[in-house]
Parts: structure tokens; sequence; C-alpha cells
């Protein structure tokens, strides 16, 4: 059996990874300087951690486990904080979005850690280009079969996260028309987007082991879905959003998250509901906001708006993914590090 820790903190305890890039203080490319940013912390009393990710030109922030929405962002606000202040001291700056504006994303510095070898190694050509950042959430929860059943009672409204949530309209110096190109460069890898219909936890873990039994898969965190039990820390992990600029839209969108994993109703996992899945992430990712979905229930069309009005409770801001429209793709890198700490 799989190492499993649910029931150990409150329920729906939230913790939260931003990745964050890592850049040029004068030309504003990435720089893999990781190295750097975690040396400068390893001094510092911080409420939570920087770590590596696949490429050197990342750093990920990651808080403790917080009992709220609050108690998270402030930490995040504290993380960047920190990274900022390392950055600029060496000529650098972090800048937060879901994808850099220019660079070619096959060109970026990877880790020179063993696991991040082995999955260019395995991968191949797919795993060099994931320099992306998303948001990552997790939420506590109480026993494994919760576990399961949220995953299924979520994952029908996560195109409405990944609208609102939307931030890298720009791939490799193009505007492609897509509001989020992190989530198509994310679906180039192996065990991506909506994972399969299992039925229940059990059922799951048994998938996962049978094929770890085969040499097919190391552990269960080189599932790259959109939503994945993460059983060694006892939580939902939510992987759906692009990484937002500023910690404003963070909170509204780890808030939607938390909101929606405690009040979302049990389903089953029917596998033609995958189908709806698969458009509605493409349309929100291409649409953001506008994109038109099939409804969580299944039997109608609403908007991303709509769907994300019903999780916030309010109007849904604009994608900031506009914002960088509207800088262009020349400016956009230094917009995004001048507004990253405000």
């Amino acid at each position: 059996m799989i190492e499993a820790h649910f029931g150990e903190s409150a329920p729906f305890s939230i913790g939260v990874e931003e990745e964050v890039m890592i850049l040029d203080g004068d030309t504003f490319e990435p720089v893999g300087a990781v190295d750097v940013l975690l040396r400068g912390a390893e001094a510092m009393t911080l409420p939570g951690s920087l770590k590596t990710e696949l490429h050197a030109s990342i750093v990920e922030l990651t808080t403790g486990i917080c009992e709220s929405v609050e108690e998270a962002v402030a930490a995040l606000a504290e993380l960047r904080a920190a990274a900022d202040g390392i950055a600029r001291a060496n000529g650098l700056r972090i800048a937060a979005a879901g994808a850099h504006p220019t660079a070619r994303l096959e060109s970026l510095p990877v880790v020179q850690e063993q696991r991040y070898l082995d999955m260019i190694r395995i991968v191949g050509y797919p795993a060099r280009r994931q320099g992306v950042s998303g948001l990552h959430v997790h939420v506590g929860m109480p026993s494994a079969e919760r576990c399961y059943e949220t995953l299924e009672a979520v994952l029908p409204w996560l195109p409405a996260v990944l609208a609102l949530s939307a931030n890298s309209p720009f791939l490799e110096g193009e505007a492609t028309g897509m509001w989020s190109n992190r989530s198509a460069v994310l679906a180039e890898l192996p065990r991506a987007g909506a994972p399969p219909a299992f039925g229940s936890y059990v059922a799951w873990e048994a998938w996962v082991e049978r094929l770890s039994g085969v040499g097919l898969l190391p552990d269960y965190t080189r599932l790259w879905w959109d939503v994945r039990p993460h059983p060694r820390l006892g939580t939902l992990e939510i992987r759906m959003p692009d990484q937002p600029t500023s910690l404003e839209r963070t909170a509204l969108i780890v808030e939607a998250i938390r909101r929606l994993a405690e009040t979302a109703l049990p389903r089953d996992g029917d596998p033609a509901r995958r189908g709806d899945y698969a458009q509605n992430r493409w349309a929100a990712a291409r649409f953001g906001l506008d994109a038109e979905l099939v409804h969580p229930d299944g039997d109608r069309i609403a908007t991303a708006r709509e769907l994300a009005w019903a999780l916030l409770g309010l109007e849904p801001p604009e994608p900031e993914a506009a914002r960088q429209c509207e800088v262009g793709v020349e400016r956009a890198a230094a917009d995004l590090a001048d507004r990253t700490l405000r």
C-alpha cells in the first residue's frame, strides 16, 4: 500500500506551491540560478521553503500547512519577498506567470538532480519543454475515499478554474490565440489532463502499484494530471491553474478551490464525462472566461465566466493574460517582474 497520511491535518487545510521564474535583471530572460536563491534562503526563517523544480530558471515557493486561505497567502507574500530580495542582490529578478513570453522552452536549463535527469531520459523532448509555471493547491482530506470522491466532484469545475487563472498568452514569442499556452504544453506529457475514472481510491491505488510493479511508474508523483491524490501529504492536489502574477489573483483562486473542495457534490466517475472535460479544458485554455463549456451537470452550456461566478459568488476579474496582451510580447516579461511583488 502507498504511504498515506489522510486525516492527520485539519479537514480542508491548505498548502500552496507557486512556480516562479528567475530572470536576468537587465534582459528579463530566464536564468538557471535556482541554486543562488536556495543558498540565499538557507539562513532565513520563513513560513515555508524555496525548492527546485525541473528547470533551473524556476523556483518553487511552498507554504506549510495553513488553516486558512489568508494564512497561506500571507506566507506566500513573505516567500515572494524573500526570493525577490535574494534575486535583486544577485542581479536577478523574479516574475510570476504561466510561461515566459519569449523564451524557447527546450533551451531552458535543467536542474542536475537524478529525478529530473531520469524524467528527461524517459519522457524525452516533451519533458524539456515543461519550463512553464503553475499554481498547485493542496487541500487536506479526512480519508482516502473522501479524497477520491472529492476529486470526482471538483473535476468538472476545473476548466472554469483554468479560465480564471489563464496567464500564458504567449509561447516562445508568439501570440498563439490561446489564453493558456501552459495547459497545452502540460498536455504533451504522458499521464496528463484528467485522470481516468477509477471509481474508488482503492482502485486508483491498485493501478498505481501495478504500474510501479512492472517498472513503468516510479511513484504517483509522476502522474501529471490536473488533479491527483497526494497520500503522503494527506491531500488532494489541484494542479490546474496557471501561475498568477498578483497575490490577489492567487488568493482568489485558492479560495475558489477550497470552497469547491468543501461544497462540490459527490458524483460517480462517468467515463463519458471525461470527453466533456477534454472539450472544456481546451475551450478554457483557448477563450478564457468567454469559453462555452459543457456545464458540470452535463445537460446544458454555460460560459466559463458563469461557472467562475458560481464558484466565487462575485463577478470574476478578467484573466491576467489580458494584461500581458495589452503590454505586448516584447515588454511583457519586464512588466511581470514589476507586478509580481505588488
